[in-house]
């Protein structure tokens, strides 16, 4: 003990430990132990088991051993077991601290609560009562139903439970509702706690505030969700032409997926400063009655919204229901209170709105605002674009006629150029017959019975069509110039010489091949008189029949009828009054609907080899040039009809006295006729000599011009002189010149096969005094001669 005294008795009885404390305490009754070992040796002494000095000694030596041995083991358990506990103590301590920190930073970052095995509720943090905004006195006892916003279904409850129940950790999302009947959104972990039998006795919930997230997907969500209406609504109006389906599609959409309660289009008047309502949503047709805003309704635009919107801005009013404007309080009477109106803007031209309304004030998000804007954008281009289409369209579409006409043209073009060509021979050809038939009908009335003068009439009338099919050959195609006289035309008496005309195609011929056609004529009595071209009606007749009856070859009927009507069969033509048509009928194969269509173009037939394609196309100009209308009725197997309709005079017309050829009673002329044709020379000298003219003759310019030449030195000069145009190496123009050269004052006179030609472009030679157009006609050649023996 005096050896080291930090370590021994004195150091264990000075401790402030627990076993200096307990070494204290036992040293009085170790004191004890000596007076116990006293007596012990006192009775051994006393029985003779040890003698004074040994028992002196034992008594000393066994009092200090077992006294030291006691304090000490005593003192160094204790001692121990003190050391031990501090230990544990300060573990335990710092463990505390630990979880105190824990707890701290887990109830600043998460909502925590604390249930028992029942659910009911034993501790909650502040953010739970902040976030829930229920006191701890409220929630403590309580189970979670408190805060159940009853979102989630009686499932997702059942296998939250059954999960934890379990002892397995539970993890997800739950949306709450606040006592102020907010909803919040947690993201929920959910730990069992076990006993020792494995049994949950408590639950420990932590919860994350993600209420700003879900509003961001929610937000994201729906703005998704307007991308997809918007794209769908892209492609559903780019599908689509024209305005008005458009718009349906557009608004209509809008209507059920936004949704909004009414919807409309309207496009801008900028003259009248006025919305013409063009497109109503389907669900909006009942309330847009009652406002007044069905389609082609016109709404003014006064200083308000709409005045913004058509200058290019997107208008929003959350609360119309107190506004004074027209335009607002008409929709507020609807029980609309919420309005936006999105422009419809192509670049910097403003042509309509859209207008969406719903029934609650302040209903329209940021969101949607801006889904309409762009909807808008998307729409005034898709009716842009439509726009377009339907002007290139129609360019296309007139390009496509202007070709399609100019194909025409230049296909009557060279029409007109080859029967110019021909014109001459022909003209030639008519001319005898044409003069001798006139000189016959122009003689007494006693000369021929009625009979033969119909015949000679016919026959005249056959040579005069001749000619003019030769000139519309050429011509048809022109527009009608005034350049043949139009004269009150009989159709029923046109109709009759038509008959005549064309009996040996529809009787004789058909005959020979063992085939009958019946002619029937339907003609009304006291019909009007048409004006017209005498032989272009009766030319246009002609080919109807002609192209009746090869539209027959097995036989049928023919039937031709005139009638009047009070309305005109084509409203496009704008016919006030009457007018007058003549039908020609077949009952033969008819045609199809692609023939019909292209039966009146140039050079279109179905007859192979043997049609031309040009009796059509020539009624076709004849009708046109007359003002009139051509109708084409046709079916496949039953015949075809062909309809022609002229107008008549809303006053009536008076009939212009018919000119006649009469011989003009004058002094005898010596008249030079020049030609190549000896055929010409004879039948119009004969037609001269036998008005009492003195007739020369000369054939071929060169000779022409020596036989004037003659006379004039014989002291013979001639009075007129009548030259053809077309005559080999000296023509018309030279002889014409030649003559002017010797006497200017002798009239000359060109008798030609294109006179009229030369007549309509105004090419009239120069040193002719006067152009007649062959075959001539014999009261054209008398007034010729009447003129200029006057003169003379």
């Amino acid at each position: 003990m005096c050896l080291w005294p930090d370590r021994g008795l004195v150091a264990l009885l000075t401790s402030d430990g627990a076993g200096g404390t307990s070494a204290r305490r036992l040293l009085m009754p170790s004191l004890v132990i000596p007076l116990i070992m006293g007596w012990v040796t006192q009775e051994g002494q006393i029985l003779g088991w040890y003698d004074d000095e040994a028992a002196h000694s034992l008594f000393a030596v066994s009092s200090v051993v077992f006294f030291g041995a006691a304090v000490w083991m005593n003192s160094i358990l204790i001692e121990r077991g003190d050391r031990r506990r501090k230990e544990v103590e300060g573990h335990l301590r710092a463990s505390l601290k630990d979880v105190r920190d824990l707890q701290r930073a887990l109830d600043e970052h998460a909502i925590v609560a604390v249930t028992d095995a029942r659910g009911r509720i034993k501790y909650v943090n502040d953010r739970f009562c902040a976030i829930s905004q229920y006191s701890r006195e409220e929630l403590i006892g309580q189970d979670h139903r408190i805060v159940n916003s009853g979102h989630h279904p009686k499932e997702f409850m059942s296998c939250l439970w059954s999960t934890i129940k379990r002892g397995e950790i539970w993890r997800g999302e739950i949306r709450n509702r606040a006592k102020d009947g907010s909803y919040y959104w947690l993201y929920t972990t959910i730990v069992p706690f076990l006993n020792a039998e494995g049994k949950p006795y408590q639950y420990v919930a932590i919860r994350a505030d993600i209420t700003e997230r879900k509003l961001a997907e929610e937000r994201v969500r729906s703005q998704l969700e307007r991308l997809n209406l918007l794209h769908q609504i892209t492609r559903a109006i780019g599908e689509r032409q024209d305005l008005r389906s458009i718009f349906q599609v557009a608004i209509g959409s809008v209507e059920e997926q936004l949704p909004v309660d009414f919807s409309c289009v309207g496009l801008y008047d900028r003259e009248k400063n006025e919305l013409v309502i063009t497109s109503v949503g389907g669900r909006s047709g009942k309330l847009a009655l009652d406002l007044a805003m069905t389609e082609d309704a016109h709404v003014p635009i006064d200083q308000n919204g709409l005045s913004r919107c058509v200058r290019g801005q997107l208008v929003y009013e959350p609360d119309i229901s107190r506004s004074e404007f027209p335009f607002p309080k008409r929709l507020a009477r609807g029980g609309l209170n919420s309005l936006v109106v999105a422009p419809l803007q192509v670049e910097s031209n403003i042509f309509g709105v859209v207008v969406a309304a719903r029934r609650s004030a302040n209903a329209f998000t940021s969101g949607e605002c801006e889904f309409l804007r762009q909807l808008s954008e998307h729409v005034a281009l898709a009716s842009h674009q439509a726009q377009l289409h339907a002007a290139l369209k129609q360019a296309y579409d007139d390009l496509r006629r202007s070709q399609q006409t100019v194909m025409q043209q230049e296909r009557l073009s060279a029409l007109g150029q080859m029967a110019s060509g021909i014109a001459h021979d022909i003209n030639n050809a008519l001319s005898p017959a044409t003069l001798y038939l006139s000189s016959l009908l122009d003689g007494s009335s006693s000369e021929f019975s009625p009979e033969t003068r119909e015949y000679l009439e016919t026959v005249q009338c056959a040579v005069e069509d001749v000619a003019q099919t030769v000139s519309r050959m050429r011509e048809f195609y022109r527009p009608h110039e005034e350049r043949m006289p139009l004269t009150p035309v009989d159709l029923n008496r046109m109709v009759k010489q038509v008959v005549d005309l064309t009996r040996v195609r529809w009787k004789d011929l058909m005959q020979q091949r063992g085939v009958e056609i019946s002619l029937r004529t339907d003609l009304m009595t006291d019909l009007p008189k048409v004006t017209a071209v005498e032989s272009e009606m009766r030319e246009a007749l002609t080919n109807l029949v002609f192209n009746a009856v090869d539209a027959m070859p097995d036989g049928g009927t023919l039937t031709i009828a005139t009638r009047v009507m009070e309305n005109s069969p084509n409203s496009d033509k704008g016919w006030v009054g009457r007018f007058v048509s003549v039908e020609v009928s077949d009952t033969g194969a008819g045609m199809s609907e692609e023939t019909r269509q292209r039966c009146l173009e140039p050079f279109y037939t179905t007859k192979g080899e043997r049609g031309t394609g040009l009796g059509l196309a020539m009624v076709y100009g004849v009708v046109q040039r007359h003002c009139g209308e051509v109708e084409v009725e046709s079916t496949p197997g039953k015949g075809t009809t062909v309809r022609l309709s002229f107008p008549l005079p809303l006053d009536g017309f008076e009939e212009a006295p018919r000119p006649i050829s009469a011989r003009v009673a004058h002094s005898r002329l010596r008249v030079l006729v020049v030609d190549d044709d000896p055929l010409l020379l004879k039948s119009l000298g004969d037609i001269l000599e036998s008005d009492g003219h003195f007739v020369v003759t000369a054939q071929g310019g060169q000779a022409g011009i020596d036989q004037f030449l003659h006379l004039q030195k014989s002291n013979e000069p001639c009075a007129l002189v009548f030259t053809d145009l077309g005559m080999p190496k000296v023509d018309g123009r030279k002889v014409a010149a030649a003559i002017k050269e010797v006497s200017p004052t002798t009239p000359v006179v060109m008798l030609t096969g294109w006179g009229e030609r030369l007549a309509v472009e105004g090419d009239k030679p120069e040193h002719v005094d006067r152009i007649l157009s062959k075959p001539p006609k014999l009261r054209e050649i008398r007034e010729v001669l009447g003129h200029f023996a006057q003169r003379a």
